[in-house]
């Protein structure tokens, strides 16, 4: 065990800079050590679907590479989009655990609760949710996905509105599925968690919090992360183009 202060960078894959501010915030009221909070600089103003997940990845890649390089030591990143795009790759150029908030949030809400419902925000996004329980072995305890069909940048906005149409997906999805606890499909619902809880009588479990209060845990253990097999890193070799700035070297 180690009583090192933790600190834990998230990084928002987008470039919404607003939306950071709000992930920042939840992230900060968990931790008991300190967040860096980096916004990726190139790709999409939100995640909606495949192909943002991948344009958004040498951005996030960018942020962790500068992150390893640079004077300020961090002990985990997580990735803060439920889409949990480039995780793989993040953990091959990372020296410390890295989590995605859709890993976070669904290992938590196995936690706190028998079975969770996941609302999210596009409906084209479902089948990417969908995937990651598969992944993350977490299938048979989500009693149900579904979407509020408001786009990303909403939650960007302190509208009223957008909280009452979300509480009434999560009204719906508990209904619907006779689950336990609510698990949001969207880092930027972050700061509407707490809320939404008190008005649903259930957990409403956030991947932000959840990410933060698991890294920092891990933390505490004073475990290493595995270098071996699929997360050593990667290989040295020339990178053409665009991203020939991301060319890694163990030195």
């Amino acid at each position: 065990m180690t009583s090192h202060t933790p600190t834990i960078c998230v990084i928002n894959p987008n470039t919404s800079t607003a939306m950071s501010e709000g992930i920042a915030t939840s992230a900060r009221r968990v931790a008991r050590g300190e967040i860096l909070m980096l916004t990726s600089r190139h790709g999409p103003a939100s995640l909606e679907g495949h192909f943002d997940e991948a344009i958004a990845v040498p951005g996030l890649l960018e942020r962790i590479i500068e992150t390893e390089k640079g004077d300020t030591r961090v002990d985990g990143y997580l990735i803060a989009c439920f889409g949990d795009p480039g995780l793989a790759a993040a953990r091959e150029v990372a020296s410390v655990p890295v989590m995605g908030v859709a890993e976070a949030g669904m290992q938590m809400a196995t936690m706190v609760a028998r079975r969770f419902s996941v609302v999210t925000t596009l409906g084209r996004t479902l089948p990417i949710a969908e995937r990651l329980l598969h992944e993350y072995g977490k299938r048979e305890q989500c009693a149900g996905l579904h979407a509020c069909e408001l786009p990303v940048a909403a939650f960007e906005s302190d509208d009223d509105s957008v909280h009452e149409t979300l509480l009434a997906a999560c009204r719906d999805a508990l209904q619907a599925d006779d689950s336990d606890a609510i698990l949001l499909g969207c880092a930027g619902m972050s700061e509407l968690a707490e809320r939404l809880g008190e008005a649903l009588g259930v957990p409403v479990i956030d991947g932000v919090t959840a990410g933060v209060a698991l890294l920092e845990a891990v933390s505490a253990t004073g475990y290493p992360v595995s270098k071996h097999n699929d997360r050593a890193a990667p290989i040295a070799k020339p990178i053409r183009g665009a991203f020939e700035h991301l060319s890694w070297s163990h030195s």
